[in-house]
């Protein structure tokens, strides 16, 4: 069972508490089924996620005032909505849009259920930079993210690191992608690389707790640490 499919179909409505499973259970209006009840933490921890996902994009899209298109298909080309989910996946997103909650009870439900500054909530938090570039980054959008970080537990060091790669002038910095001063020596940038390859490979995220259609991230992000790699060593040679 996809996690569109558990999250649009009414699978999810007791996987969630807190303002976010209200956001879920005002959607399906829905009893829960056997099967969710039977669900581990790693499935649990998929459905807030994706809850978490679509609500804090969907706050985030009105941050600058303006909630544009553009924004809500980036949101479904990171995630993967399928053809046959979106109509219903745009529909909890305008809801989002519209509920009483504000981020901030989304944000710290989220680092409760998830971890606070865990490798999940970092592939959030960068989906959610994702997003806010695809029309050109708000100042307001940025205080936006700057709360979320906070929210999410994340040091001030780590959320700039994480900050670099999408929002800031260096973020096509090789050295900054993978976190090391410039001219560093060929074994520290193979150390670098080594320690980021193993922190960000898919198959961790997974494990704990991304669900697999939003993977994109992880993916995007893993492009970006093997380019910037392959740049810093072919200047060394």
């Amino acid at each position: 069972m996809s996690i569109w499919h558990m999250l649009l179909t009414g699978a999810t409505g007791v996987a969630v508490s807190g303002p976010l499973g209200a956001l879920v259970r005002a959607f399906t209006a829905r009893r829960a089924t056997p099967e969710l009840r039977r669900e581990k933490r790693q499935r649990r921890r998929q459905v807030a996620f994706t809850v978490a996902a679509i609500a804090l994009a969907a706050k985030m899209a009105r941050a600058d005032g303006y909630a544009s298109t553009e924004e809500f298909a980036t949101f479904q080309r990171l995630f993967r909505v399928p053809e046959s989910e979106r109509a219903n996946a745009e529909r909890f997103y305008r809801m989002a849009q519209g509920s009483t909650a504000g981020f901030e009870a989304y944000a710290d439900q989220a680092a409760k259920l998830l971890g606070e500054g865990s490798p999940v909530l970092e592939d959030l938090l960068e989906a959610l930079m994702l997003i806010a570039a695809t029309d050109g980054v708000h100042p307001d959008e940025v205080a936006y993210l700057d709360q979320v970080a906070d929210r999410f537990g994340f040091s001030a060091a780590d959320y700039a690191r994480i900050k670099a790669r999408h929002i800031e002038p260096s973020a096509d910095d090789p050295y900054v992608i993978l976190g090391i001063a410039p001219g560093a020596p060929p074994e520290a940038v193979r150390a670098a690389y080594r320690g980021l390859v193993k922190a960000y490979h898919p198959d961790r995220h997974m494990a704990e707790g991304t669900p697999p259609e939003f993977i994109r991230v992880v993916e995007d992000r893993m492009a970006a640490i093997n380019g910037a790699y392959a740049r810093i060593m072919k200047g060394s040679a």
